[in-house]
């Protein structure tokens, strides 16, 4: 059934007798509305004309504000006002506007008259509509171009600027098993709790429409039958003719194959942010996968810069809470007072400065996840209110009585090591088995040298885009020197050498000396230590060139030959360059 909207704003006199003549053609499948913005007005003389035409009058007017656009196929508009301005995209209607003066008011003629003028107007308008061929048209162009976007394999999906959805194709409804019916005219964040855009949602903040990324990323959904997926999403501004935006539309694909056949092949993984194809690392990210159907506390320990809060948001992205919100929270940063308010939250009074009532961290990831990093530096008085919540899923906003009930999942990080810190009597047995259900540990970057390539690529694209800069090419010893560093300050410490780099190299390839000054005495004081005659005799110019040869320069190979590991020969190959 295809529906035309007639609408005014104003008198519903012209809708009223534009629906019910279109009406009375009795065309297969096809039904008039009208809407107007004044209700009130006395449609009785332009009934009376209708009917003396022998067509009837529905009583049936809406009004604009209550309707929802895309549910019509077609909407004529007889507004003499500013033209509203519509997204000419798939899933909205064609906009026709009917622009026709009224009838000039002379002495001695009768409202009656001015009705039958106007009906004469609209009647020979509606004609032309029907014979000429133009309604067929008008209503097959909506539909040939939804065909089209039905047949892509990209999930579509489109919003105005009040986050309500008015398209979504069909790729989309394989995607997340979300039919269209479920969706269209509703909130995306009601659809998608968290929003379907995650962390990249423009549209969170109340001040209005934020910056959009500017690149496709990955990000994981749970589908309706609790499928856990891996998306490439693309969000770009949907503008009118005057270029003002008035919504988004984001393009995603379903990418859980091509990582599940990558992961089995031995190439790179890739979820959440985290770059890997070290072994330690993929099993790490498998044990996230193994955690989607469980709710168990997740304990995470690692050096700082490891990427512990990456792996945190890997775990939720992969379990069934994926659609509602991720809340972390540092809770080394703050001072124990500060911290109660802001995991419990607080009450209007209960402290200077509380001006109104706020909610804590536990209430805003209700049906969420809560990420407590650096669980290990909050004081003794702290571990005993946390633990009470940790046992029950209870507590209280600070200077309130009222008992709050969450169900929250509770994944912890820390650089420290907890067992010694409850050896040391500084954090509590009890709470530490609370948090650590399952524990996952993070190797640090020097024990994953064979990331480091991968990671410097990934960065170096990265912040290069950032710029708008031509791709720098890393000198094999520039490389070398970064495989034999030992890295303390880890990945993080890495992203920040990456960005001196754009810093310092204005060249096309970049050399040892764009590199930080504390890598090369770094290096050079780790090749002295395993240099011959010191700590290490195995190696020697003459034994490492052949070895190079006989492996056709494969460093790895290389190693294996001269039994030694391969952080060894890097860093002996960044003190002694082979000819």
């Amino acid at each position: 059934m295809n529906t035309i909207l007639f609408c005014n704003n104003g008198s519903p006199e012209k809708p009223v007798m534009a629906a019910a003549y279109l009406n009375s053609m009795h065309l297969p499948d096809l039904k008039a509305i009208a809407a107007a913005t004044h209700l009130e007005e006395d449609l009785k003389q332009a009934r009376e004309v209708m009917m003396e035409q022998g067509i009837s009058c529905s009583d049936e007017v809406l009004h604009p504000d209550t309707i929802d656009l895309y549910r019509y196929d077609l909407v004529i508009s007889f507004s003499d006002g500013e033209k509203q301005v519509f997204p000419d995209l798939p899933g909205n209607p064609v906009v026709v506007y009917w622009h026709f003066e009224d009838p000039v008011t002379e002495k001695g003629v009768s409202a009656k008259d001015l009705s039958v003028a106007c009906m004469a107007h609209i009647r020979r308008r509606t004609d032309n509509l029907v014979l000429e061929g133009c309604l067929h048209a008008l209503l097959h162009a909506r539909k040939n171009v939804e065909l089209l976007m039905d047949s892509l394999h990209e999930g579509i999906i489109a919003h105005d600027l009040n986050r309500k959805i008015f398209f979504f194709n069909k790729s989309a409804e394989e995607i997340t098993g979300l039919s269209r019916k479920d969706v269209l005219g509703k909130d995306c964040h009601h659809v998608f709790p968290g929003g379907f855009c995650k962390q990249k949602c423009s549209f969170c903040d109340p001040q209005g429409m934020s910056e959009l990324p500017d690149r496709p990323y990955s990000l994981h959904i749970l589908s309706r039958p609790g499928i856990s997926k891996h998306i490439e999403m693309n969000v770009v501004s949907m503008n009118n003719f005057l270029g003002k935006p008035i919504g988004v539309v984001a393009s995603f694909r379903d990418v859980t194959r091509e990582n599940e056949l990558a992961t089995r092949l031995g190439e790179i993984e890739q979820i959440s942010g985290v770059i890997t194809q070290d072994h330690a690392m993929l099993e790490i990210l498998q044990t996230t996968r193994d955690l989607a159907d469980s709710n168990v506390p997740v304990f995470i320990q690692g050096e700082s810069g490891t990427g512990k809060e990456l792996i945190a948001v890997a775990i939720h992205n992969e379990g069934k809470r994926v659609n509602k919100l991720f809340v972390p929270v540092n809770c080394g940063a703050l001072p124990e007072n500060l911290l109660e308010a802001e995991l419990f939250g607080h009450v209007k009074g209960a402290f200077t400065g509380a001006i109104r009532d706020k909610k804590g961290r536990f209430e805003l990831a209700n049906g969420g996840t809560l990420f407590l990093d650096e669980i290990g530096d909050i004081t003794p008085s702290m571990q005993v209110k946390l633990l009470r919540v940790l046992q029950d899923g209870i507590f209280q906003r600070v200077g309130s009585e009222e008992t709050i009930k969450v169900d929250v999942r509770v994944v912890s990080a820390s650089h420290k090591d907890l067992q010694k810190e409850i050896a040391a009597r500084r954090f509590r047995e009890d709470l530490f088995y609370r948090l650590c259900v399952v524990p996952l540990s993070l190797p640090p970057l020097r024990e994953r040298r064979n990331d480091i390539p991968l990671l410097v690529r990934h960065f170096l694209k990265q912040f290069l885009a950032e710029e708008e800069r031509s791709e720098l090419i890393l000198a094999p010893e520039t490389m070398d020197i970064l495989l034999a560093y030992e890295w303390p300050g880890n990945i993080r410490e890495l992203q920040n050498v990456i960005r001196y780099l754009l810093v310092r190299c204005r060249e096309k390839i970049v050399k040892p000396h764009h590199l930080p000054p504390n890598l090369h005495e770094n290096v050079t004081r780790s090749i002295q230590l395993t240099s011959p005659g010191k700590r290490r005799g195995k190696l020697s110019v003459e034994s490492v060139r052949n070895a190079l040869a006989s492996t056709k320069g494969n460093r790895l190979q290389a190693a294996r030959v001269l039994g030694v590991g391969r952080a060894t020969l890097y860093r002996f190959l960044a003190g002694h360059p082979m000819d």
